[in-house]
Parts: C-alpha cells; structure tokens; sequence
C-alpha cells in the first residue's frame, strides 16, 4: 500500500483521538461557561500556535492566500454545523445525537464521486456500511424511541454540514500549506466567536481556562493531523476512520465520568474496526491494480 495514503489514515485516527479529547473537555467546560467563549478561546490559543511556528510571514500568506475565499466558505458550513449540533444536542440524548451525525460518513462517501470525481470501490462502500452498523450497536439510538423532529433533522443537518465541509477542504488542500489554512479557519472563527462574546462572557477561573487553552492545544493538534489526512488519502477511504471516535468517547466516559460501556458498545467497536480493516483492502486492492496494469 502506498505509505503516503497508509500515514494520510494514521494521521486521521490520530486527529479523531484528540477530536474526542476536546469535545470531552468541552463537555466539562459546557456545564458553567457558553459555548462561544469556549470556542473564542480555543481559536485564539490555535491562531497563536500557528502564528508562533509560522512567523511574521504567516499574516502576509494569509491575505495573499489563494483559498481564503474557499476557506471562508468552509468555516460558513463548520459554524453552521456546530450550531445546528448543539442545538440539537438540548434536546436528543447522546446515543441518537451521535448516530444521526455519523451519517456524515456516508454523506462524504456518497459526494465524493460527483464532487472530487473520486472512484469509491464497492469494498469501500462496505466499509462505510459496516462501520455505520457498528455505530448504531454502540449507541443503541433506539432505546428511547426515535423518530422524524426538529431536533433530529437538526442533527441530520449538521452531518451535512459538516460532510460538505470536508468536501470542500479536500477541494482546497493541495492548494495551500495546512499552517496557513489552520489561521485562515482560527481567524474566521475569533471573529464570529468574538462578536457573540461580547454579550455572553462570563467570569472564569484559572483551572477553567487553563482547560480551554488545553482544548485549543488538543484542537489545533487535531486540525493539523486532519488537513495532513485529507491532503494524503480520498475522503471516502478516509470517512469509515471518522468512527473511530465513538470508541474514544466511550473511553474517555468511563474513564472520566465513570460511564460503564454495556456489551453492545464493546459489539459496536468490533464493527467500527472491522470497517476500517476493509477501508485498507480496498486501498490495497487498488494498489494491486495499478501495480498489475503497469
């Protein structure tokens, strides 16, 4: 397999670890603080890394940038996301929030032919399936009964959203060094944040922002293994190691608030590897191909 596509996966399960990291410290925050001071703060600490490794250079290469525009239009459905997603999040309980939102999997998997004129063999059509089936044994969305609402289309929403937002920043990856498009999205989102701030800020503590500074080190980590991915791999090999995530937060809810995994999550998470295993013979196969037809 090619180890430039094999490291564009690692990268990717790597993000989705500190992903998780940081929505479980925004859960602790989210109790006491609103969430656009949480995200003003994360995108300040992510703005000044990257400032701080990419020099005085770096405002200038953002102004001149050729994908600021596409970018900024990125960040438009990211805000747009996050939104309909904790709006949601009020009103579902965490198993049907997270199962509605990991059908941006297969909503990335189904654009990225029209879209990237990617070819998505049938194996990584399975793996996409298959890791989908792996989600809904862990989360068990239909304990409390789930049917067609606000909140639910809501949640429905953001997969798209954020789908699409994936789409987009494979359409722009190769265009731009990470470093630059990392500023470009913290910049975005100090603004838009920063504007709401104004009227939600609230006092906080030293340990609360020592955390929030942590979520933005853990964001800004993650979003740069994420870009390297996305510039690496297709996005539909890429989509089925998304749900790799659903396992490091049921880790980090025991390990944190105790949450005791049932043996369904345990059936789930064997689904959720099987889908990645089958993602890499799809690569493999491919590869076999090209080798064969040189």
């Amino acid at each position: 397999m090619n180890k430039t596509v094999l490291s564009g996966v690692a990268l990717t399960v790597f993000a989705y670890f500190l992903f998780s990291m940081q929505d479980a410290s925004v859960k602790l925050l989210a109790a006491g603080l609103p969430i656009a001071q949480i995200l003003f703060v994360r995108s300040v600490v992510i703005l000044a890394l990257c400032l701080a490794v990419g020099g005085r250079k770096l405002p200038v290469a953002m102004a001149r940038s050729p994908v600021l525009f596409p970018m900024l239009s990125r960040n438009v459905l990211l805000l747009l996301a996050w939104l309909t997603f904790y709006t949601a999040s009020r009103d579902l309980g965490l198993a049907q929030l997270t199962t509605i939102y990991y059908a941006s999997p297969v909503i990335v998997t189904l654009l990225a032919a029209p879209m990237l004129k990617e070819h998505v063999p049938p194996l990584r059509w399975l793996a996409v399936g298959v890791g989908f089936v792996g989600v809904l044994l862990a989360s068990d969305p239909f304990a409390d009964g789930l049917g067609v609402s606000r909140p639910v289309m809501l949640a429905f929403s953001a997969a798209v959203f954020w789908a699409l937002s994936a789409i987009l920043l494979r359409k722009t990856a190769m265009a731009e060094r990470t470093l630059v498009q990392m500023a470009i999205s913290s910049g975005f989102f100090i603004l838009m944040t920063g504007a709401a701030c104004v009227f939600l800020w609230m006092p906080i503590s030293f340990m609360s922002l020592a955390l929030m500074a942590g979520v933005g080190i853990f964001a800004g980590v993650a979003q740069f293994a994420y870009f390297e991915s996305i510039r690496r791999a297709p996005v539909s090999l890429l989509a089925p190691f998304e749900y790799t995530s659903l396992v490091w937060a049921f880790v980090l809810g025991y390990v944190i608030w105790g949450d005791k995994p049932q043996w369904h999550v345990f059936g789930g998470a064997g689904f959720i590897v099987a889908a990645g295993a089958l993602a890499l013979l799809s690569e493999r196969h491919k590869s076999a191909g090209v080798k064969n037809q040189a």
